[in-house]
């Protein structure tokens, strides 16, 4: 397999972790990387041994065949419009788009191009979330037929030192972290057929209480506190309490209830953790560690806590998939269905009503510990 030349746009922190993990994998070569900062393109393609390019230049090279958006999300849209444009395949980091509108632009300008579009977050390709996906696919729990999940803590201020933009329009708990979670329960149970939800901004001002802006208010002019009841095309339905406005909470992130059990899922923002089981009577019991290839720890975080962070596998199999022509797992209809999702939560909250969703997508292919290892060097 020859590998695709892929530049980066947005030369933030998340860039980092795309540059040092891209070599674990087949098919892809980062070549290049830009950003509207000229400084930190530079300082990125020093520390990762690849050259730095304007925007432009790098939309136009030859020898780059996918570009991976990293910009803010509301840049999101024209980039990714400019990427295909420009002929070139695209893969963003979540959101991919803020509106539904915007993906459905996007989705029929690729196709129109014959070009693939990515998204974030491929978190659910992680080793533990495909022993979840495991257990429901062979029925050990039954059909799925509720489920709880929740995103809880109490803010970006206390320790982002310019935290303004999580508090607006675009962001809030459901856009910024409601990916990892709503893109998980499709991939485990299926699509979302309606929402109905309750949402609040618990407090009109955060003060920020870190860094050269500590003791700075900043205002709050999106939902923070979110709480949402998903009803799945299979019938299921699912609880998600999304919120940064709570300091302490005992929830699970994601408990599914079948007819037959109970599985407890890790943290979908991660890629590894403890998947635990229950029989219709027993206890939640640990499964053994699985071998799949995207749960074994290879960072260290924090006070020795070891986590599996293989972030770029989505977009290895994108390129892997173009390759085979097959679709990808991380694919445009999986993030535009969760677009609507999130964007039919705050509309339902926003009207206090139900409302139906008006896309649908297939389940990702599951992605064996055989398939995970055929993506590795």
């Amino acid at each position: 397999m020859t590998n695709l030349g892929v530049g980066i746009i947005g030369c933030g922190s998340i860039s980092a972790a795309y540059l040092k993990l891209s070599p674990l994998f087949k098919g892809l070569e980062i070549r290049a990387v830009a950003d509207i900062n000229k400084e930190a393109a530079e300082k990125r393609a020093m520390e990762f041994n690849v050259r730095a390019e304007t925007v432009y230049a790098l939309l136009a090279a030859d020898d780059i065949d996918v570009i991976v958006n990293l910009t803010i999300p509301e840049a999101h849209f024209d980039l990714t419009q400019r990427i295909l444009e420009a002929g070139k395949h695209a893969y963003s980091e979540k959101p991919l788009v803020l509106t539904l509108e915007q993906g459905k632009a996007l989705r029929d300008l690729a196709e129109a191009r014959g070009l693939r579009i990515g998204s974030a977050p491929d978190t659910f390709l992680g080793g533990s979330h495909q022993q979840a996906r495991t257990v429901i696919d062979e029925g050990q729990i039954g059909r799925v037929i509720g489920g709880t999940c929740h995103v809880m803590s109490r803010g970006m201020e206390h320790w982002h030192p310019n935290p303004d933009f999580f508090f607006q329009p675009g962001a809030g708990p459901i856009l910024d972290l409601g990916p990892y979670y709503i893109t998980n329960l499709i991939q485990l149970i299926g699509p979302v057929k309606a929402v109905c939800a309750m949402t609040a901004a618990s407090f009109p001002t955060r003060t920020i209480s870190n860094g050269p802006r500590n003791g700075e208010p900043i205002p709050v002019n999106t939902p923070t506190n979110i709480h949402a009841i998903l009803e799945f095309e299979n019938g299921a339905l699912v609880t998600l309490g999304a919120s940064w406005d709570v300091w302490t909470n005992s929830h699970p992130y994601m408990e599914l209830y079948g007819t037959d059990g109970t599985l407890q899922v890790p943290d979908p923002n991660f890629f590894g953790g403890k998947v635990c089981k229950s029989e219709k009577n027993g206890d939640l019991t640990p499964l053994p560690i699985s071998d799949h290839p995207f749960g074994i720890p290879n960072e260290v975080h924090g006070d020795d806590e070891h986590q599996a962070n293989y972030r770029t596998a989505g977009l290895a199999d994108m390129i892997q998939a173009i390759a085979e022509g097959r679709q990808h797992r991380c694919n445009i209809d999986l993030a535009v269905h969760a677009i609507d999702v999130m964007t039919s939560i705050l509309s339902a909250g926003e009207r206090r009503s139900w409302v139906e969703t008006t896309t649908t997508c297939i389940k990702p292919a599951p992605l064996s510990a055989a398939d995970a290892r055929a993506q590795l060097n």
